[in-house]
């Protein structure tokens, strides 16, 4: 009984293994595919992935010819995993400055030959025999003549890249990168002890012990599930800026979304059809039922606790990040401001019996009509704004709900009291507009209504402005932010150099936006005049020439674009449509669907093509840069050279 518990079991955790280490692959090339050490810890997971995708259908499978197949399968993955931390454990070393000088790279390519080679012998049945051990406990297949060359490798190749990792790990210098190398070896360690097939090995003790063979295989599984985990929580942190508390949230959710959920399900439905089975239903009609029952409790669960969880694991937020966070619940966007001043000017009307009314805003242009309820003639919508002030100017109030007669309609001064001044008059922030043709003169209680009206009117159309400098202050301050925390998260392990050096981190996917923003801005803008890629060595080159900064960018930004212009006469053919849409777009100043309509397309496949452009923009400032950074570091190394040879004539 207990024996079929435990590998009743260990299938469901070696389906686990297969479930996280998949979602923890799409993880991987979500988030973090730009970088090289995630990139080479994809391969790792993703021959887990086949290793125990492999085991977990044979060990299931009831035909002996469908389980060898299966296990086949697995054995794709257990090939090309030596060969994958080689090339990991090379990435580390040159995540942590120590870049390979040719013989290191040498070897990753000679393991991937080699495991093609394997590869190539598998089908030969050099490696294994396509046959199952008939004394296995669990489903095996009979080594080949090479199996032992195979062990040796794997174990030769397994031992080298752990050194390297250690390397790796010596060179990391903050407490910070430290601690998470150790979480990415002891992850790391997981795969590579627990997916190798040792019944290949033999069987004699297996036979002898069943009970401590399946103990150990569940104690395996179960910790390569975790372990794992603890692994692509390391490697998370590798190829992004963002905060740390963004990738651990971002991590935490992903988690319980996938693994955890899939995991659920699949142990509740296993359980509920072998109950079913053991009662003697052949096909129970409660395995889809708590299916779905499972996924649903696990969705609610994970959106209404996961807040309590992570604070409970990671800590307490920053107090500026929460007030961000409920600022962000809480923000009046446009549309928000034009529901709210809709309602307003309908109570008013319904209180006034007016037909109609408008809400005009004061802005740095004057007055312009925020919100209008009613049918307006298109020439109302320009308000005569000396007229306006004049006429305020006389009233001489700063009180809501007092009106004016402006022909034959009336008008209701907006104040919005300021909470950061109390002590100082009320602020004009609009006027309310009502047409009384059709209407008396408002009595006591309408007027204390229309007060209260104007009021919140008031209120509402102040806060949006001052939401509106919050933001243009925000917005000020991100590019110089995104610059810190890509200089933070390059010199996470061990890269401290990069924070000695001038020059900003060349990173594709964050120049391609910064890119974007100043093509945005082109002519003239904070996007442009603040822009980061100011402090990119050819702008600087040409602001010490002589110019100034804006038009270096600009300058530098004309050039890459000239780079992406084809050969010849400007035509408006496909091979031209990137050239044209930045020309259009940015330099010219176009409107979107104008240019749509010249090239041809629709407005979704503009913005994809535009996309492909600015991308290729970035891609020719960052070859400008490098060439330039290239050019430096070999006048520098000159330099040096010459410095040194001085030297030692000097002392001769």
């Amino acid at each position: 009984m207990w024996l079929s518990f435990l590998r009743a079991f260990n299938q469901l955790l070696t389906a686990g293994v297969a479930i996280t280490a998949f979602s923890l692959l799409l993880y991987v090339l979500t988030f973090n595919l730009q970088d090289r050490v995630a990139r080479s810890f994809a391969f790792i997971l993703g021959c887990v992935t086949v290793v125990f995708v492999g085991e977990a259908l044979a060990s299931t499978s009831a035909a002996g010819p469908e389980a060898v197949a299966w296990l086949q399968v697995e054995w794709v993955g257990v090939i090309f995993l030596p060969a994958s931390y080689f090339y990991a454990s090379d990435a580390l070393l040159d995540a942590t400055g120590r870049p390979s000088r040719g013989r290191r790279r040498l070897a990753v390519r000679l393991n991937f030959v080699l495991a093609a080679v394997f590869l190539w012998l598998l089908p030969g049945n050099w490696l294994v025999r396509p046959a199952l051990r008939s004394a296995a406990p669990a489903p095996s297949l009979q080594p080949g003549e090479l199996a032992w060359l195979f062990t040796l490798y794997y174990a030769g190749i397994i031992i080298w890249a752990g050194a390297n990792f250690w390397r790796a790990y010596r060179r990391t210098l903050t407490r910070t990168s430290r601690r998470r190398m150790l979480y990415l070896m002891a992850g790391a360690t997981a795969p590579a002890l627990g997916s190798f097939p040792y019944l290949l090995l033999g069987t004699g003790w297996t036979l002898r012990f069943p009970m401590l063979f399946w103990m150990a295989a569940v104690a395996s599984n179960a910790a390569m599930s975790i372990l794992l985990v603890v692994m692509s929580y390391a490697l998370a942190f590798f190829g992004v800026s963002w905060p740390d508390r963004v990738v651990k949230s971002r991590m935490f959710r992903w988690i319980l979304s996938g693994p955890v959920t899939a995991s659920t399900v699949l142990a509740a439905a296993t359980f509920t059809r072998r109950l079913g089975e053991r009662f003697g239903l052949a096909y129970n009609a409660a395995v889809p039922l708590v299916m779905v029952v499972s996924i649903l409790v696990l969705q609610y669960s994970i959106i209404l606790f996961a807040p309590w969880w992570e604070r409970g694991l990671f800590g307490r937020e920053d107090r500026n990040i929460r007030l961000l966070k409920d600022l962000e619940d809480r923000l009046l966007s446009e549309e928000d401001l034009r529901q709210f001043l809709e309602a307003v000017l309908a109570a008013v009307c319904e209180r006034l019996g007016a037909p109609r009314a408008f809400i005009a805003a004061l802005n740095a242009d004057g007055f312009q009509r925020a919100i209008s309820i009613g049918r307006w003639q298109s020439q109302q919508d320009a308000l005569p704004q000396a007229e306006m002030l004049q006429l305020l100017e006389r009233s001489d109030t700063t009180h809501n709900g007092e009106l004016f007669a402006w022909g034959r309609y009336w008008v209701a001064p907006l104040f919005a009291r300021t909470p950061e001044k109390p002590g100082e008059e009320s602020q004009l922030v609009g006027l309310m507009v009502i047409d009384g043709s059709r209407s008396a003169k408002p009595d006591e209680e309408q007027r204390a209504a229309l007060s209260v009206l104007c009021e919140r009117a008031a209120a509402a159309l102040y806060d949006h402005r001052l939401q509106q400098q919050v933001m243009a202050g925000l917005s000020a301050l991100r590019p110089q932010m995104d610059v810190i925390q890509r200089l933070r998260a390059a010199s996470r392990y061990g890269s401290s150099n990069v924070l000695s050096k001038p020059q900003i981190p060349l990173e594709k996917t964050t120049l391609s936006k910064w890119v974007k923003d100043a093509l945005t801005h082109f002519w003239g803008g904070p996007k442009l005049t603040e822009s980061p890629l100011l402090e990119l060595q050819i702008v600087q080159d040409a602001v010490k020439a002589g110019d100034s900064p804006p038009n270096a960018l600009r300058n530098i930004l004309k050039q890459a674009i000239e780079e992406v212009r084809p050969p010849g006469e400007r035509r408006f053919t496909a091979e031209w449509i990137l050239y044209n849409i930045l020309e259009m777009k940015f330099m010219e100043g176009r409107k979107v669907r104008d240019i749509a309509l010249r090239l041809a397309v629709s407005e979704a496949d503009f913005y994809r093509k535009q996309r492909v452009a600015i991308e290729e923009v970035a891609r020719v400032v960052v070859n400008m840069e490098q060439q330039r950074r290239q050019a430096a570091d070999r006048e520098e190394g000159s330099a040096t050279d010459e410095e040194t040879a001085g030297h030692m004539q000097h002392e001769s």
